[in-house]
């Protein structure tokens, strides 16, 4: 009986895994929100502040 309860959660975990690996729809847009050099998430169309303060 214990074996069966183990082998079901690893064949879960398994299927789990394969769904954690697939692409989902929006991450390219969400990984291009972020500022190229310190890494925060840009919100709006406007500078990140990081590039805003070397300007000036």
């Amino acid at each position: 009986m214990i074996v069966k309860i183990v082998i079901l959660f690893l064949v879960a975990m398994g299927v789990l895994a394969m769904f954690g690996k697939l692409r989902f729809p929006g991450q390219q847009k969400l990984a291009s929100a972020k500022c190229q050099t310190c890494g925060r998430f840009r919100i709006g169309k406007g500078a990140c502040p990081c590039t805003k303060d070397k300007k000036k």
